[in-house]
């Protein structure tokens, strides 16, 4: 796909792009360039440890949207085609 950069430097990201990232509006974005390719990645959300019934855990430092059940899906899948066979 093919988008243009306005005067102040916004760029549009097409809409089938975003639902396939899954990037929702006002969600933090890393923007890096690497090797000259701009490089946009969902930014790291930030968390905080706790112990819960003596097991460490990671929870979320503010408040997020619950996952939805397609999202985890399709991430699950994709990390399972990811993996190395044994």
């Amino acid at each position: 796909m093919i988008t243009t950069m306005d005067a102040a430097g916004r760029l549009v990201v097409p809409k089938a792009i975003r639902e396939e990232a899954g990037l929702r509006p006002g969600e933090p974005l890393e923007v890096t360039v690497h090797d000259g390719r701009v490089e946009i990645v969902t930014a790291p959300r930030q968390v905080r440890i706790r112990e819960r019934n003596g097991i460490r855990i990671a929870e979320p430092a503010g408040s997020y949207e619950t996952l939805s059940e397609q999202t985890v899906r399709k991430t699950r899948d994709r990390l399972r085609g990811d993996r190395k066979p044994r």
